[in-house]
């Protein structure tokens, strides 16, 4: 009687250390697949191109050497008015990234199927840039319709600029005035800039932060509630060969390291109660 009860005993104990063996080996494979599960990681590109509004030069190349520098990717620049920009992308479907200047291209690319992760970075603020002595008086927006005055404009077919710059004429009511005095357009900010350094023109409304640092340029700001504040934004493009690479780089524009750039270049970063919004053309993030 005392083998066989002594045996049972052992049957069990046996037993019971094979299921809590069981137990105990599940429970650690459960927690080991928990703790080594790898974190998804980009497979960053050698490089991608960026189509850029030529105003934003001297932010995006700086944007640029450090995205490369953390991230081993080369950024390419395309820089160009901001409808131009829109018409190469509509012929070539090539590229991975679009900063235009303004809302509205971004827009225009959107609906025309172009751009799939999207951002809102920084603040473009419109000025009127006379040359340094300001030979025509100019003080406010409405003297640029004095006669007389020669005004030089960005072409609204291809300059953010010269479109943006119309609707501040005609939120004002100066728009036929002002044009009876433009004697060029011209398609980028660049070359507004050296029309009036060089006093070939005697005013023009251009981006505040691409001329605070023009020595021969004086800027006269126009007042918030006749201005139209901008904002500039950057998307991905659908038609991108790199498209892990694209939406990285659009994240890394909205990041702090990038708003501190832009903020350095004199573009107040996205969103700031103290620069609202007036246009219509403003978008949401997404």
């Amino acid at each position: 009687m005392r083998k066989k009860l002594t045996v049972g005993v052992i049957v069990i104990f046996a037993a019971l250390t094979l299921i809590t063996g069981t137990i105990g080996c599940g429970s650690n494979t459960k927690t080991e697949s928990k703790t080594t599960t790898p974190e998804k990681k980009i497979d960053y590109a050698d490089s991608i191109m960026v189509y850029s509004g030529a105003g934003m030069r001297k932010p995006m190349d700086e944007i640029g050497a450090l995205f490369e520098k953390k991230y081993g990717t080369k950024v390419n620049y395309n820089y160009a008015g901001s409808n131009a920009l829109l018409s190469q992308m509509e012929v070539s479907r090539e590229g991975d990234v679009y900063m235009p200047g303004e809302t509205y291209y971004l827009e225009l690319a959107d609906e025309k199927g172009f751009i799939d992760k999207q951002e809102l970075i920084a603040y473009h603020i419109p000025v009127i840039t006379v040359p340094q002595g300001n030979p025509a008086s100019i003080k406010q927006l409405s003297d640029l319709a004095n006669e007389g005055v020669k005004v030089v404009w960005g072409d609204p077919e291809a300059a953010a600029i010269g479109k943006h710059g119309n609707k501040i004429l005609e939120k004002n009511g100066l728009k036929d005035a002002v044009w009876k005095n433009i004697i060029a357009t011209v398609p980028t900010m660049n070359e507004l800039i050296v029309y009036i350094s060089e006093g070939q023109a005697d005013a023009s409304v251009n981006w505040g932060d691409v001329v605070q640092d023009v020595e021969k340029i004086k800027v006269i700001d126009i007042p918030k509630e006749q201005n139209i504040i901008e904002v500039i934004p950057v998307g991905s493009l659908t038609f991108s060969r790199e498209k892990e690479t694209a939406d990285a780089f659009v994240d890394f524009c909205a990041s702090d390291e990038a708003l501190e750039i832009f903020e350095k270049n004199g573009f107040p970063a996205y969103p700031n109660p103290e620069y609202e919004v007036e246009s219509d053309d403003k978008t949401e993030s997404k």
